[in-house]
């Protein structure tokens, strides 16, 4: 079970941290992503990390702006937002995939949460 939370209303500019806490004794052997859907658009990759958070990829879109990183004691990742602007809005879902390889593609991913709003304001 993957619990997204930390999303809400921010003015462009500002930033916020995304949390996800994940029921998994096996927690270290996923790779963890972040994926986003924004209304009336696909869901789209924005970040994911390895299973020892060594390796990161990133959006275009979102790189140098955000940064993912993850905590295994903890069983959580995190998905740290800066410099947000209006297009960052969408509902951000945390995803995990077991194995190695970090990828892109959300069919790649089978494990979801139930997302968390961020929306950002001009």
């Amino acid at each position: 079970q993957l619990q997204a939370s930390g999303g809400g209303l921010v003015q462009a500019g500002g930033s916020l941290r995304l949390s996800c806490v994940v029921s998994e004794r096996t927690f270290s052997s996923y790779v963890m992503g972040w994926f986003r859907q924004a209304p009336g658009k696909a869901r789209e990759f924005v970040a994911a990390v390895s299973w020892d958070g060594g390796t990161t990829n990133y959006a275009d879109s979102v790189k140098g702006r955000f940064t993912v990183s993850r905590d295994n004691a903890k069983n959580t990742v995190y998905l740290e937002m800066n410099s947000l602007k209006p297009e960052d809005t969408a509902v951000y879902y945390c995803t995990a995939r077991w194995g190695t390889v970090i990828t892109t593609m959300r069919a790649t991913y089978a494990y979801w949460g139930r997302g968390t709003l961020v929306t950002v304001s001009s």
